[in-house]
């Protein structure tokens, strides 16, 4: 539908906004402001076809049912985005220090030249009808980079399993080496010729401001 459609006019008068949408990991969250909870319900996930970058991607669409308590937490965490780390400070003792989290989203062009690159199929169980996400490496908690090198393609559940186990250790992990037997043997040999790159990939490096 196109805005001409609706009325232009209509918007902030007749239609009002009713909260904010959110898209990644295989869904599209409504995130309805507390006054509008309730006036759109879900009672199972929809699923609608998603594209970003001129790919294509099938997403779940879900109501985020929150209250004023809620909002604010998720505000602080979409506005701000921020958490607080310890670090050490000059003198030898712990301070706190604030990171960025923005720096952690990944460009959805990069995502999606991973993506090809990997065959749109997740390395580690070779699934290629789930939503995909990206996996780092070197995990992002041990300061790996968000760059196609240090990046593969990953389904949720594998994502997810993996969490932040060091890569070498993932690839002799229980579930990996189960699910991996449905890789085939090019690509079991590609994930185990990864770890020798792993040097080779700089590390984040934070800057404090003065």
């Amino acid at each position: 539908m196109r805005i001409e459609e609706v009325g232009l006019l209509k918007f902030g008068n007749t239609i009002q906004l009713a909260g904010a949408v959110y898209a990644g990991e295989g869904l599209l969250l409504l995130a309805m402001f507390p006054e509008d909870r309730g006036t759109v319900v879900c009672d199972r996930p929809i699923p609608i076809l998603f594209y970003p970058q001129g790919g294509k991607q099938e997403l779940e669409v879900e109501v985020l049912d929150m209250n004023d308590e809620d909002w604010q937490v998720f505000l602080r965490q979409t506005d701000l985005m921020e958490v607080e780390v310890l670090t050490k400070a000059s003198d030898g003792t712990l301070a706190k220090a604030i990171v960025r989290k923005s720096a952690r989203q990944i460009d959805q062009g990069v995502s999606w030249r991973v993506f090809k690159r990997d065959g749109y199929a997740c390395c580690y169980c070779g699934n290629d009808s789930t939503p995909l996400t990206i996996d780092h490496l070197i995990t992002w908690e041990s300061m790996g980079p968000t760059t196609e090198a240090n990046l593969l393609s990953a389904c949720r559940k594998c994502n997810k399993t993996r969490g932040e186990t060091e890569y070498g250790a993932w690839l002799l992990h229980p579930y990996y080496l189960e699910v991996s037997k449905k890789l085939t043997p090019a690509r079991r040999a590609a994930n185990e010729a990864l770890v020798a790159t792993l040097s080779a990939i700089p590390l984040r490096v934070n800057q404090k401001s003065r």
